[in-house]
């Protein structure tokens, strides 16, 4: 065992960084539409609370079809092409948002911005899931969010010192995404491919080589074993092999975590931050300030669960934080309907961004990562990820109808029941998968 758990944990870090530069592609999209949404308001006349959940909610779009792509050529072509494409696309979306003209054409860019975005949040955990050792897989994969939430604080900065640079400081907040997608591009060309897809792909030497430069001889001559097996006797799957009797169990898991990700609402938090702090009066300044709280806040909490999913466990952080959102909803609720200071409100928001941070959001993805079978893991991943970004879009398409028609203070009390029944099915639903290679994990969730 001591030969088995031989390492080149730096060789290993440095390939988990640089798939998981495309986690911070994810979270500069997703934070670029909050700063920029009050310039766009202007820019585009929207008055109304379709065409302010439409311009959020185009993203999610994109990335639902992004992600159906990308299960198609991760698991035809690899797991390296298709975080190229993510890239090129994501670069060259930046600069035509940046030069939009009517909300049409903004929409689509942003659209197609969203593509790229749905490619690199399927492709990133599920290769650095792939190229990791059991022991420190959660760890490897929960250095996505941790690109996702540098991502979002760096974006809120950029924002919070273009916001006085004029009516169309909005053009540089999207057109800087040119910068990190370059640089996650020329990133990906150094990448090896998966060792588990080129087994797939019949490509052993390849394969071996990879694993070599991974790990001790033990560890290859295992590794390589048990993904052997569990490749054995497959042949090329479709979308309806994902649903088969033998794998229901965790896809079912995997699209009930992810859609729970979204409606637990704390997205509404990142994209609808100048909406929240509006309604209690505060001004614009303070509004972009808080959102760079919260991106502060995000990423110290997100390194905190990097040091504990592997050590803690999934299931222990996931019902923390299920049960731990739905008590600060239902106080965040109390104290927007009852109008409360600023900083009340500042602190709620911020102890709902820290649970989130250290639970929903980085041990989604790294579940999402390893519960499914080899032979389909592109395909089942690209499911579990569609319902997630499905499940985003109802959201923030949702959040102004539901804040017109309950309150903002109304939404969060939704929220809190939500979470709630989250906390039920992870209690019931969800094992614990620390520790385990993926191939002892397809026969775990198969029920083996």
């Amino acid at each position: 065992m001591s030969q088995l758990s031989t390492f080149n944990s730096r060789y290993i870090i440095g390939i988990s960084f640089i798939s998981a530069l495309g986690g911070y592609l994810f979270g500069f999209d997703f934070a670029v539409i909050s700063g920029a949404l009050p310039f766009l308001k202007i820019q585009f006349a929207i008055n109304s609370w379709w065409a302010e959940g439409g311009l959020t909610g185009s993203l999610a779009l994109g990335c639902i079809v992004g992600c159906l792509l990308a299960g198609r050529i991760a698991d035809r072509y690899g797991r390296k092409p298709g975080l190229m494409i993510a890239a090129i696309i994501f670069a060259l979306s930046s600069i035509a948002i940046a030069f939009a003209k009517v909300l049409t054409y903004f929409v689509i860019m942003r659209f197609a911005a969203g593509i790229g975005v749905g490619m690199a949040s399927m492709l990133c955990p599920m290769y650095i899931a792939e190229v990791s050792p059991a022991s420190v897989r959660g760890r490897n994969v929960a250095i996505n969010q941790l690109t996702v939430v540098i991502g979002i604080l760096i974006t809120n900065l950029v924002n919070y010192f273009l916001a006085d640079k004029g009516v169309d400081a909005w053009r540089w907040m999207f057109g800087l995404g040119v910068i990190p997608s370059t640089i996650f591009l020329i990133g990906v060309l150094w990448l090896p491919e998966s060792p588990r897809w080129l087994v797939k792909a019949g490509k052993i030497d390849q394969a071996k080589l990879v694993l070599n430069k991974i790990g001790s001889e033990m560890f290859v001559k295992q590794t390589f074993t048990a993904i052997e097996q569990s490749m054995a006797g497959t042949e090329k799957q479709s979308y309806k092999a994902v649903f088969e009797k033998s794998v229901r169990p965790a896809v079912i898991v995997g699209i009930t975590l992810a859609v729970f990700q979204q409606f637990c609402g704390i997205n509404v938090v990142f994209n609808y931050t100048s909406t929240i702090f509006q309604s209690i009066g505060a001004n614009l300044n303070k509004q972009l300030f808080e959102t760079v709280a919260i991106g502060a806040v995000n990423l110290i909490f997100t390194l905190l669960a990097m040091w504990q999913v592997d050590k803690l466990g999934r299931r222990p952080l996931m019902l923390g934080g299920s049960i731990g959102l739905s008590l600060i909803y239902i106080i965040l609720a109390f104290l927007l309907q009852n109008h409360s200071s600023t900083g009340l409100v500042s602190i709620s928001v911020l102890l709902a961004i820290s649970i989130y941070s250290m639970s929903l959001a980085p041990v989604t993805w790294v579940l999402i990562a390893e519960i499914f079978p080899n032979k389909i893991r592109g395909l089942a991943s690209s499911v579990a990820i569609v319902s997630l970004w499905g499940a985003y879009f109802i959201l923030v398409f949702t959040f102004p109808l539901l804040a017109k028609t309950l309150g903002t203070y109304g939404t969060f009390y939704v929220y809190a029941g939500i979470c709630f029944l989250g906390f039920l099915f992870i209690k019931y639903k969800v094992k614990e998968t620390k520790g385990q290679t993926l191939e002892e994990l397809e026969q775990h969730f198969a029920g083996h």
